[in-house]
């Protein structure tokens, strides 16, 4: 597995629970191009999922808009998840 950059960690680590992208800059105090370059790549690695608030249940989405990431919402993966405990 890739090694993640300080930024990616430090969103990855918010992502227990779904996020709003708008929680994410907030908490991270990172700019807008850095936290949507560190999504897209944390999607790619299978490491965080968008994700419908409005479902209770198997709520993951299989497709996101990467030119409105603004309005998506983001949790950590089961492959996150491991990947955060193997690195610490």
């Amino acid at each position: 597995m890739r090694k993640l950059t300080p930024t990616e960690r430090k969103i990855l680590d918010r992502l227990i629970f779904p996020e709003p992208f708008e929680v994410i800059q907030e908490e991270t105090e990172l700019e807008y191009g850095e936290i949507r370059d560190d999504l897209i790549n944390l999607i790619n690695s299978r490491l965080i999922e968008t994700v419908n608030t409005d479902q209770p249940f198997d709520n993951a989405l299989p497709f996101y808009d990467s030119d409105n990431l603004r309005e998506c919402t983001f949790r950590i993966t089961k492959s996150g998840i491991k990947h955060m405990r193997q690195n610490k």
